[in-house]
């Protein structure tokens, strides 16, 4: 083997084991925000890192340009790391990201979690071009602006909902298009608007605008549950005639045969009538 090719190759293996001594082949960590990642001005927010049961530490950083600063330290082993930021604020907001260490090696850090604090400046005003409720299949317009603060960039959320940002040269509102729509777009919305050069500080949410989206689906609903009323009435009203069917019949037949009956209320006077007169006078001697 020429003497450059034992130098190349050497420079692979040695590469290889540095990154496998760097991330082992273990699982990246996955970060996350409870109860949300953007937080209210000194809100209190949990930072948790998954990783594996057979973790000892993990360690949290905040990323700053190209590089990144150590934030804290977790020791034990756990599957999940959770770290809290008390009080949010302008210092604390920012992009983290989180790994773990196993077998005396660091895994491959976490994707970036973009942790933002709200309400350093005055909230926007939130608005809809048409009407709030919309049909499947239909777009809807929705208009962030602020009539006090030149934003040059605008955010659209809802709980549950991934937030989209939009950029406006106008400096005054941003402009969002939601569709075409389904019944999933239904929610409450918010916006907030910011600045480019501070990304993770925005302003107070604005007025919050419920958007309702309804179609054919409710509408079969709606007609199932007509029909299925109505078809539990017509049971209930067979069922009620044929119990009073049962309860009246044995009386109608027991007045048709009271008339095929002789008269024994007659009979019977009759009977005592004749045995009262056959009675003699020595008869009721004896009895008295």
């Amino acid at each position: 083997m020429a003497p450059k090719d034992t130098i190349f190759f050497c420079l692979v293996l040695c590469l290889g084991q540095r990154i496998q001594a760097q991330d082992g082949n273990f699982p990246i960590p996955i970060i996350s925000a409870m109860p949300s990642s953007v937080v209210p001005w000194n809100g209190s927010v949990k930072i948790l890192c998954q990783g594996t049961l057979a973790s000892y530490l993990y360690q949290l950083e905040i990323l700053e340009n190209l590089t990144y600063r150590v934030v804290e330290k977790k020791l034990g082993f756990q599957e999940v790391a959770e770290f809290v930021i008390n009080h949010m604020d302008t210092n604390t907001a920012g992009r983290y990201q989180c790994r773990y260490g196993r077998e005396h090696r660091w895994s491959a850090p976490s994707a970036a979690l973009e942790l933002v604090v709200t309400g350093l400046y005055d909230k926007p005003f939130l608005s809809t071009d048409g009407g709030q409720v919309a049909m499947p299949g239909e777009n809807i317009s929705l208009r962030c602006s602020s009539a006090h603060m030149s934003f040059d960039r605008f955010s659209l959320s809802r709980p549950g909902g991934a937030t989209l940002s939009r950029h406006r040269d106008a400096r005054l509102q941003g402009d969002f298009t939601l569709g075409p729509v389904n019944l999933s777009f239904s929610g409450v919305y918010t916006c907030y608007g910011w600045h480019s050069g501070r990304p993770y500080v925005w302003s107070a949410p604005s007025n919050a605008l419920e958007l309702v989206v309804t179609g054919t689906t409710s509408q079969d609903h709606t007609t199932e549950n007509w029909i299925r009323m109505g078809m539990s009435g017509l049971v209930l009203i067979v069922l009620l005639a044929i119990l009073a069917e049962n309860q009246l019949g044995p009386q109608v037949i027991h007045q048709k045969d009271q008339k095929d009956l002789p008269d024994l209320s007659w009979s019977r006077q009759k009977s005592q009538t004749e045995w009262t007169f056959r009675l003699t006078p020595k008869d009721h001697q004896g009895y008295s």
